[in-house]
């Protein structure tokens, strides 16, 4: 046999959606017979290629220079290759739409190039390996089956083979072919049903593999399917509920439970790129416990000390005195006792810290760097001031007297020191601050009968509220706020109880970002960024901070 190089199968188009403007249907059957002008031919299934599917165009009457779509879709079954095709908006795509959609024009034609073939006995070519190149609209379907009704064959010269041929069970392509032959009316013969069952018992050529196929070490053909996630998933089970046959195949690839990938990120790490996420995760959130307790303030524009007038009395007497008034009767002087005031000197810090980047890093990172190194630069700035504040509330507060590290001394504390604070200070305690070791036990305290005693408040357990889901409860009356840069351990200076109104923080109203090129020896290109500001704390009345004191 001489040959075989191009052929052209139709079938019948199963779907013309004219709104959508997309055709579908059988692009070529497998293991039918189709009789063409030069014999009966047959291809095996799995014997097509389609190296790329948005390259195939749908053309009109197989006529390169008239094409009227391109392929969105294949699907290889058992039965044969379906194919969708998008029809382009111009006016001939929509001649050709109106036309499929009335049947004028009904068949969907394939044109391949063969790469392998044999021939039987009877003289029937079984194609074992083509390459698709593209699909047509033609008048008329060319198999008489179910799917296909009329077959068309380009020209190819046929010659007869001897019997070591046939053993070989391989023909090569023809260089070129030069002439068409138009598609053939020829249909099905009588001895199609022989014919299908002489080459199901011939034995088979090794076929190239489909590029919509995967062959794996069990000898079975399987859909190499694209859901990788549940999305994926989703959206391919609501593809296949309107008909499409890719969904529904991956979506029962999917689904086989025998499935074994051959192919894993493992074996192909080139194709599993390392993706970052915009999400950042770091653990230095702590905030400013201690900094939220107290009252704040703003710096003055210029300086680096400022000094507060005070006027502050003590029982043992003090630098300070206060007017007074007192009772006066009729003719006589009243109360005149001078009022005496001091400064209270108060030393502004500064709080900074830089990042050294170098150029590269500068230039080529994603720019969600600049972002979180901002965000800790922000952070670091207000654990360094949060600090330097507990510091401030340890050296200035008042000790209280000595009590137990258990809920009785706790109960001690808060009832002893609370009401010294509003008589020393004249303001009222609101609030407390403790290190995570206190807040644990304040957790963990229980009452006789077993029930918590600061996170389950009734009329008969209504010490306070303290719960893990925020940092701020309630104990004894008192807001609770939890700073884990409290010296930890139950120890002296480990909780201070608190009037807001006696303590100050002040600091600069912004945190200013500085950023040099650094002019080194080396000249690397380096560039610093630096947060820095300004900040001032004092405890104005030592009596309105009550230390904790471990007996």
């Amino acid at each position: 046999m001489a040959k075989l190089t191009h052929l052209t199968f139709s079938c019948a188009i199963e779907a013309a959606d004219t709104e959508r403007r997309i055709i579908s249907g059988q692009i070529v059957p497998f293991g039918a017979v189709g009789n063409t002008n030069v014999g009966k031919v047959i291809f095996e299934r799995g014997s097509i290629q389609i190296p790329n599917v948005s390259k195939i165009k749908l053309l009109a009457q197989h006529n390169s220079n008239d094409p009227i779509g391109r392929a969105q879709t294949f699907n290889e079954t058992a039965d044969g290759i379906q194919g969708t095709f998008k029809v382009t908006a111009a006016s001939k795509g929509t001649d050709y739409l109106l036309m499929a959609s009335e049947g004028l024009v009904d068949g969907l034609s394939v044109g391949v190039d063969v790469i392998n073939s044999r021939e039987m006995k009877n003289g029937t070519i079984i194609v074992t390996a083509a390459i698709l190149k593209e699909v047509s609209l033609v008048e008329s379907p060319a198999f008489t089956d179910a799917r296909v009704t009329k077959v068309a064959a380009e020209e190819a010269e046929v010659t007869e083979i001897s019997e070591t041929e046939e053993t070989s069970e391989e023909v090569q392509p023809v260089a070129d072919v030069t002439e068409t032959q138009p598609e053939s009316e020829a249909t099905v013969s009588e001895d199609t049903t022989a014919a299908t069952t002489e080459a199901a018992a011939a034995p088979a050529a090794e076929a190239s593999r489909p590029t919509i196929k995967a062959s794996y070490g069990d000898g079975t053909t399987r859909v190499r399917h694209g859901i990788t996630s549940m999305g994926k998933y989703v959206e391919h089970k609501v593809r296949a509920s309107f008909g499409n046959d890719e969904s529904k195949s991956w979506i029962a690839a999917s689904e086989d439970p025998t499935i074994t990938a051959s192919d894993t990120m493992s074996t192909n790490p080139a194709f599993n790129p390392i993706q970052y996420l915009t999400q950042f995760v770091s653990n230095t959130n702590f905030g400013r416990p201690a900094i939220d307790a107290v009252s704040r303030g703003t710096l003055p524009a210029s300086g680096m000390t400022m000094n507060i007038p005070s006027l502050v009395t003590s029982a043992g007497g003090g630098s300070s005195t206060a007017p007074t008034v007192t009772a006066t009767g009729e003719n006589v002087a009243p109360s005149d006792t001078p009022m005496t005031s001091q400064y209270e000197s108060v030393s502004i810090s500064k709080y900074a810290g830089q990042q050294t980047i170098t150029l590269e890093l500068l230039e080529r990172s994603d720019p969600i760097f600049f972002d979180q190194l901002a965000i800790q630069l922000e952070r670091a700035y207000r654990l360094a001031t949060d600090s330097a504040l507990v510091a401030i509330l340890a050296a200035q507060g008042t000790q209280a007297a000595g009590v137990a590290a258990s809920n009785a001394g706790l109960i001690s504390y808060v009832s002893t020191e609370a009401p010294n604070a509003y008589k020393g200070s004249s303001y009222f305690a609101q609030n407390i601050v403790t290190n995570t070791d206190w807040w644990s036990q304040i957790l963990g305290y229980v009452d006789t009968t077993g029930r918590p005693i600061y996170n389950a408040i009734s009329p008969y357990n209504a010490a306070g509220q303290s719960v893990p889901t925020s940092i701020k409860g309630n104990v004894l009356g008192l807001d609770l706020y939890v700073d884990k840069n409290v010296t930890s351990g139950l120890v002296d200076e480990s909780a201070f109880i608190i009037a807001p109104e006696t303590v100050y923080w002040w600091e600069s109203p912004t945190a200013y970002f500085s950023v040099n090129h650094v002019a080194d020896a080396v000249g690397n290109m380096a560039v610093q960024t630096a947060i820095y500001g300004y900040g001032a704390g004092k405890v104005l009345i030592p009596a309105g901070v009550r230390r904790f004191n471990l007996v």
